[in-house]
């Protein structure tokens, strides 16, 4: 039976030119304790491992280690160190002591505080305390009422999903893939604190979907506020922020190792990328954290090429609800993913053999695309649904911050009143006997008798690009493309038409993936181990289908 390729020798030769571990000096800890992997429980250290766990934290002042060994301070000490002990250790700069107490503070996490969910696609998962201090509040247990696939559900009944599930697969899976890097890299010096600020980020990520999901800010904000440009990345960040504060996690997050003012921003940036807008002339635009841990920013929402595990999780879980069969294995991308540097950035990079899992990975998310995200009847209930928020904007009411009123479409200004907007708006609508939500309500009941917006057509437009402009100027054109020698038993006028343009994976994926992936070259035809050897990197490349839909209202 033939060995895999990561048993075998790693003494190969390499190309000079191949990306590779970056270079930077390991941590002391690193080289004198081989072995970096601590017991889970810190009260079980000794006192090498304790310095062992303090070098790894950044704290690789000989002195101070020595006189930790002096007064043979093991882990069940740790939680008894304050003030006063800093003195003795001689622990003199404030900031040196802040970082020391949060760094043991870290520590402090005990098996017995974690919690266990038991999730219907990763099994039963773990989660840190912190996380579950943020899960357990009203900003985050709102994801329970957001339908994940808006309106696919009404088209496939198993789609009943939520928003709140999905969060919780991609924590898990954003503490997997950081674990693992920190297991088979410990060069790399990722942190705790890193890898609890990163299951945060995956955590918190979709906090600012609004109700059905992407049809609200992919199809109501647009034209219910058109001057502005508002993302539910935006919301997320916003509501974040919102959650920290009216729950008072800040002395939380510090109780468990955090630096908030630190890693609120780091969090926040994982999640939309570079807060405020970053001069073309900065060479690195994030704050959160150095240019050396670039590679964390991919783990979440990865801009380079969108492949990261929030994509893994919603993969494996709408595949699970939809009764779509999926061939791509995230665990292999975990397990094989490595951290290179390319190009003087470190970046993830994946096995070069793992190239057909990856091609199954965009086989999955075509089959997803075109038979459910983009169906044509869960479009279409989607625009209705819009077209009944629309109507129903000016008359619902939603009371934010210092008892101030806000509609449907500017809620998103207010986090507070945001927090209560829901899926549960539809059923509000549809039941609420208000004579000036008659038009909306009369839109949700077609929904509910299945009488629906008729589909008409579609088409593929050429190479060039369609832009909103266009979009606005097709519902005339068609309403005018009436035969002249064929009498007509209605007026078509055009507002009974509704053109829409879909965009399948617009800057999410690649297809053209000879371009983008650094492969071994020719003359090293065996490269493909980490950590000193080839990878393959991608790179985002803009690609989509464009399918151009045409409804017609029913009167």
């Amino acid at each position: 039976m033939q060995r895999d390729d990561s048993e075998q020798s790693s003494k190969r030769p390499r190309c000079d030119s191949s990306p590779r571990t970056p270079p930077n000096t390991p941590p002391a800890a690193v080289k004198e304790f081989p072995n970096l992997r601590l017991p889970s429980d810190y009260r079980t250290w000794d006192t090498e491992q304790v310095c062992c766990f303090l070098q790894l934290n950044g704290f690789r002042d000989p002195s101070v280690l020595d006189r930790f060994r002096e007064m043979k301070i093991t882990g069940s000490l740790l939680p008894y160190l304050d003030e006063s002990h800093l003195d003795v250790l001689r622990v003199s700069s404030l900031w040196e002591r802040k970082k020391l107490l949060n760094c043991i503070r870290l520590s402090k996490t005990h098996v017995d505080t974690v919690k266990v969910i038991n999730d219907p696609i990763h099994g039963h998962i773990e989660f840190h305390p912190l996380l579950i201090k943020i899960i357990d509040t009203p900003q985050f247990q709102r994801l329970r009422y957001i339908k994940q696939l808006g309106g696919a559900y009404y088209v496939f009944p198993g789609a009943s999903h939520n928003r709140f599930e999905h969060s919780l697969g991609v924590g898990y899976l954003a503490g997997c893939l950081v674990w693992e890097l920190s297991e088979k890299q410990p060069e790399l010096y990722i942190s705790e604190r890193d890898i609890l600020c990163v299951q945060i980020a995956g955590l918190c990520h979709d906090l600012g979907h609004g109700p059905f999901s992407h049809m609200f800010d992919g199809r109501f904000i647009p034209l219910a506020r058109p001057d502005v440009n508002w993302k539910h990345e935006q919301g997320s960040v916003d509501m974040f922020e919102h959650l920290v504060n009216s729950n008072d996690l800040k002395p939380v997050m510090e109780h468990y190792g955090l630096i908030p003012e630190e890693d609120i921003c780091f969090i926040k940036e994982q999640i939309a990328g570079p807060l405020g807008s970053p001069s073309k002339y900065e060479s690195w635009p994030y704050k959160g954290r150095p240019k050396e841990k670039n590679f964390l920013y991919e783990i979440v929402a990865n801009k380079r090429n969108g492949i990261d595990v929030d994509k893994w999780d919603y993969f494996a879980r709408d595949c699970h609800h939809l009764g779509i069969q999926n061939s791509f294995d995230y665990k292999r991308c975990i397990k094989f993913a490595r951290v290179c540097e390319v190009d003087d950035r470190t970046h993830i990079c994946i096995r070069n053999q793992e190239i057909w899992n990856l091609y199954d990975m965009f086989h999955t998310r075509t089959s997803l695309h075109r038979r459910a995200y983009q169906h044509k009847v869960g479009n279409v209930i989607d625009m209705m649904i819009t077209d009944a928020f629309l109507k129903a904007d000016p008359y619902i009411e939603l009371t934010g911050a210092e008892g101030r009123k806000y509609h449907l479409s500017t809620a998103i200004n207010d986090m507070e009143a945001f927090t209560k907007l829901t899926d549960n708006i539809f059923l509000e609508i549809l039941y609420s006997t208000d004579p000036k939500l008659d038009a909306a309500r009369e839109i949700l009941k077609k929904i509910e008798c299945r009488n629906l917006y008729k589909f008409i057509s579609e088409t593929q437009p050429g190479k060039e690009k369609i832009e909103k402009e266009d979009i606005k100027k097709f519902p005339e054109e068609v309403a005018n493309a009436k035969p002249n020698n064929i009498p007509l038993e209605a007026e078509l006028k055009t507002e009974d038409f509704i053109v829409d343009r879909e965009r399948k994976g617009e800057g999410e994926m690649e297809t053209s993936m000879r371009d983008n992936i650094d492969w071994p070259p020719p003359a090293c035809p065996s490269l493909g181990i980490w950590p000193t050897t080839w990878a393959c990197a991608l790179t985002r490349n803009r690609i989509g289908d464009r399918l151009v839909h045409g409804s017609m209202l029913n009167h």
